[in-house]
C-alpha cells in the first residue's frame, strides 16, 4: 500500500479549489493584474426593498447630511448608541415612537424615512432599429448617433448614456470629445484608429477601449467602412454631460 504523504497546504484550499486569478487589464501596453472591488454577480438581500434597511440608509444619510455624530443622535432622541447603530445598518425595524424621535432630531417628517423602500427603479427596454437618433457635436452626413436608452435622476448618482455610432461614409476630419466622466467604447464593425489623449488604438471587431473622457479623444483615422461602435459615456449627475 502506498503510504500517504502529509500536505501542509491540505486544507488552505477545501476540496483542491484553485484560487481564481485577479481580473487582467491592459494599460498603456502593460498587462495588469486587479482585484474587483464589487460581484456584479452577487444577490443582496439588504436591498433598499427592505424597509428596515431603506430606513436605516436615510438615517445614516440625514445624520450626516446634518454633521453630526451617532453619539450626538443619541444625546438628542435618547436612543442609544446600540440600538441606533442597528437601524443605521437595518438590522432591526425601529418603532413608530422611535421614528417619531428620529424625525424631530433630523428636521425630516418621519415619511422621509420611507423614500427608497417606496422609490420606483426605472429601466429603458430599447427593441433593435428603436433608438433615438440624436444631434452632437461632429454629427453629419454619414455620422449617425443613436441613444439606446436614458434614466435621468436615479439613486445611483450617475447619468449613463449608451449610443450606437455608426459610419457609413469617409469624411474630413473628425472632431475632438472631451468632457466629464468615463467613456467605454466596444468595436461592432469596421476599424478605427482611436485618440485617447496622445495614444492612438488601432480597433477592431472586439476591441474595447475604457478611459477618463476629460482627456482629448475621438476617432483619428477610419480605416474600414462601414464601421459600427458602442459608446458608453457616465457622468455625475449634477453634471452637464
Amino acid at each position: 500500500m502506498a503510504k500517504k504523504t502529509s500536505d501542509p497546504k491540505a486544507g488552505a484550499n477545501p476540496a483542491g479549489a484553485k484560487a481564481k486569478p485577479l481580473p487582467k487589464v491592459s494599460v498603456d501596453g502593460k498587462t495588469i493584474r486587479t482585484p474587483l472591488t464589487q460581484n456584479p454577480h452577487a444577490i443582496r438581500d439588504t436591498r433598499e426593498k427592505v424597509l428596515e434597511v431603506a430606513i436605516g440608509r436615510e438615517v445614516r444619510a440625514f445624520r450626516k447630511k446634518l454633521g453630526i455624530t451617532v453619539a450626538d443622535l443619541a444625546v438628542a432622541t435618547d436612543i442609544s448608541l446600540g440600538m441606533l447603530s442597528k437601524i443605521e445598518n437595518g438590522i432591526t425595524s425601529p418603532s413608530l415612537t422611535t421614528l417619531q424621535a428620529l424625525s424631530r432630531a433630523l428636521g425630516v417628517p418621519v415619511t422621509a424615512f420611507f423614500r427608497r423602500f417606496e422609490e420606483e427603479r426605472s429601466a429603458v427596454f430599447v427593441k433593435a432599429g428603436e433608438g433615438l437618433d440624436v444631434e452632437r457635436r461632429g454629427t453629419r452626413a454619414g455620422h449617425q448617433y443613436n441613444l439606446l436608452g436614458h434614466i435621468g435622476s436615479n439613486t445611483s448618482g450617475v447619468v449613463v448614456e449608451p449610443y450606437l455610432i455608426t459610419l457609413t461614409e469617409d469624411s474630413d476630419v473628425f472632431p475632438t470629445f472631451q468632457h466629464e466622466g468615463m467613456e467605454f467604447l466596444y468595436m461592432l464593425e469596421g476599424e478605427v484608429v482611436y485618440r485617447h489623449g496622445s495614444n492612438l488604438y488601432p480597433m477592431k471587431p472586439g476591441d474595447s477601449l475604457f478611459f477618463d473622457a476629460d482627456a482629448p479623444h475621438g476617432p483619428e483615422q477610419l480605416t474600414r467602412l462601414p464601421m459600427r461602435y458602442l459608446s458608453i459615456i457616465c457622468y455625475p449627475q449634477n453634471s452637464a454631460g
